[in-house]
């Protein structure tokens, strides 16, 4: 059973009808027990990183969270749940991540030509052997939603890296800790193959 983090964020719909369509079963869940039952979590989300660090405590989540982490359970955060993993950012400062990860999210900088958000389809940069992108080309097609990035303190958990006005660190791995800043459910067969592989872990 896949357990995918409910803390009141957007996206969580588009998480779990991607997976139900890749024959796993999965729940929509904020309750402890269950999330902790899990074989693996996912912790999508939209919005701003300090409403949804509240919303982790409101529910007490973010203890949840730390525990899964150590359990060494496959743990998937997604666009904001990738930022949230991390020590803090730019967006809400003063606002402690998880802390589960090391760097910090900053906004992306204005630039001529470009929109920000950034909203669309980038090329990743493949490196350092990410167990996510197994079998999939070297540099795919994936779909951003964002203003905001992550700058990784340790360049070895990069996996992927995308260039949007920014050097873009777009999806790490470290242990058992996965996270994308993409969206891989609205990534086409890409993103199905990037959750396909999170599954088989």
């Amino acid at each position: 059973m896949l357990a995918i983090i409910d803390y009141d964020a957007g996206n969580l719909k588009s998480v779990e009808k991607a997976l139900l369509s890749l024959g796993q079963e999965c729940t929509v869940t904020r309750d402890a027990k269950e999330i902790l039952q899990a074989e693996k979590v996912i912790l999508p989300g939209v919005g701003a990183f300090g409403d949804a660090m509240a919303q982790l405590k409101k529910y007490e989540l973010h203890k949840v969270i730390r525990e899964v982490a150590e359990k060494d359970t496959p743990f998937l955060g997604i666009c904001l749940g990738l930022q949230l993993l991390f020590e803090g950012s730019e967006e809400s400062s003063g606002v402690e991540g998880l802390g589960i990860l090391k760097g910090h999210i900053l906004r992306i900088p204005d630039k001529e030509g470009l929109k920000i958000p950034h909203i669309g389809w980038n090329s990743l940069d493949l490196q350092n052997d990410g167990r996510l992108f197994a079998g999939l080309p070297s540099q795919p097609y994936v779909y951003f939603v964002h203003s905001y990035y992550l700058e990784a303190a340790d360049e070895s958990i990069v996996k992927a890296t995308t260039e949007y006005s920014a050097h873009i660190h777009a999806s790490v791995e470290q242990g058992n800790i996965f996270a994308c800043q993409f969206h891989p459910e609205k990534s086409s067969t890409v993103g199905l193959q990037i959750l396909r592989n999170f599954a088989a872990l």
